[in-house]
């Protein structure tokens, strides 16, 4: 796999490679986010499997460098960081990112991440769960939210609410089964289509991601240990 590495500091930059070498991974590194982007140009090359963003650029905030890789390509991005504050992991899942890394990382951990996120299916804009028949899926409807599984669509109130690939995977699993509890490691496994144990605390930012997107906290209710629910409003 193409792997784009970007990571201003040379000595954390070739240590990580090397590692990476070592597992397979052809990695292109990038010092700055104007770099990153231009690796990223449709005519530069085989296309990278995933990008590890680090948010310390020297010319420009990872998260505006996130914002604008999300615009241009599909590619999954993870965010390798330092900053391990809930608000900073949501702003970046809501920023497009696919995971959230915390540094200082276990390297099994990471490489555990990138072979989940750019674990893919030919189907694999479609829902979790959804059949690939070539049958229109119908579309979810849950009080004021409504999910277009076509067009991957979710509006509350009439109001287009932009959600990330994941967030919609995620909430269009829950809404096909109103009331019914979803287990952790199910959701985990329809949605980032991994067994991984780690990947709990990345289900945790999306439920709170999507809860403050929608601003229906009440709509997905947590089973405590156990996993979720949808819960339709009265």
């Amino acid at each position: 796999m193409r792997l784009l590495l970007v990571e201003d500091d040379d000595h954390v930059a070739a240590a990580l490679s090397a590692v990476l070498a070592r597992h397979g991974f052809d990695v292109v590194h990038a010092r700055s986010g104007e770099e990153a982007l231009q690796a990223l140009l449709p005519d530069e090359g085989t296309p990278f499997g995933v990008v590890l963003l680090d948010l310390g650029l020297p010319d420009q905030d990872g998260f505006e460098v996130c914002g604008r890789i999300r615009k241009r390509t599909s590619t999954p991005v993870i965010m390798v960081t330092a900053r391990a504050d809930t608000r900073s992991k949501i702003h970046g899942l809501n920023l497009g990112a696919d995971d959230y890394v915390v540094k200082p990382y276990d390297t099994g951990e990471l490489l555990a991440r990138i072979h989940a996120v750019a674990r893919r299916t030919p189907h694999a804009e479609s829902p979790p769960g959804q059949p690939h028949d070539g049958a229109e899926p119908p579309t979810l409807r849950l009080g004021p939210v409504t999910i277009e599984l076509p067009n991957r669509r979710v509006t509350v109130d009439g109001a287009t609410v932009p959600l990330t690939r994941k967030e919609f995977d995620l909430l269009a699993l829950l809404a096909q089964r109103p009331g019914v509890v979803f287990r952790r490691e199910q959701i985990i496994s329809e949605v980032w289509r991994t067994s991984w144990e780690g990947t709990g605390r990345t289900l945790e930012v999306h439920i709170a991601s999507l809860r403050s997107k929608l601003r229906l906290p009440a709509l997905i209710e947590t089973v405590r240990g156990v996993g979720y629910k949808i819960v339709l409003p009265a």
